[in-house]
Formats: structure tokens, C-alpha cells, sequence
């Protein structure tokens, strides 16, 4: 019962195994994204209050155990740290500053 946490009237541990993946399947996440990847995933959870328990990065898709608070819904969280990632890589990798629209990583 150690790892339970809690909010101002509930205890709680709820922990997620999530897997998502580039689009088609391609073998995007290596070298420099890979090491600044997981740094960025750690940083995203933070600001909604979360906790990357444990992750690991393969060359085509991610795998991450996260602890998510019940007050934030999963695809919430997932979504947020999927979008602000992915325009992340965009600014630093591909060198597009604005205007999103249309691309995929």
C-alpha cells in the first residue's frame, strides 16, 4: 500500500501500459530523437501531473507504464503528450516552426 498517492478526498493507483506508434509503422525513433525523446515524454507527463514509472523506446514504436491521476482521462494525457512530442521533433529534427498542417511523423 506504499505507492498509493492521493488527491484532497480519494487514494489512489492507477497505472497505464500504453503503446503507440509512428504513422505506417516506420523505424523514425533512433539515434539523437530516440535520447531527446525520452527526456521529452518525462517532462510532457510532468505538466498533467503524472509519472513515467517505466519506458522504453524500439525503433518503431514506444512502450510506457504511466500513473495518471482519475481526475485526467487516459486519451487526455495520451493525446497531450502525443501532439506536444510530435510538434517538438518537428521544431528541432525537421526545422518547421509553424503551421502543422498536413504533417505526420
Amino acid at each position: 500500500m506504499n505507492n498509493v498517492q492521493s488527491l484532497s478526498h480519494t487514494a489512489w493507483e492507477c497505472k497505464y501500459h500504453v503503446v503507440w506508434i509512428p504513422k505506417y509503422r516506420k523505424k523514425k525513433l533512433y539515434g539523437k530523437i530516440r535520447e531527446h525523446l525520452g527526456a521529452l515524454l518525462t517532462d510532457l507527463a510532468r505538466q498533467k501531473e503524472c509519472t513515467v514509472v517505466e519506458g522504453h523506446l524500439m525503433g518503431d514504436h514506444v512502450h510506457m507504464l504511466i500513473s495518471i491521476p482519475p481526475k485526467y482521462a487516459v486519451s487526455q494525457v495520451i493525446g497531450f503528450i502525443k501532439g506536444k512530442s510530435a510538434i517538438n521533433i518537428a521544431r528541432t529534427y525537421v526545422g518547421q516552426r509553424k503551421n502543422f498542417t498536413g504533417q505526420n511523423f
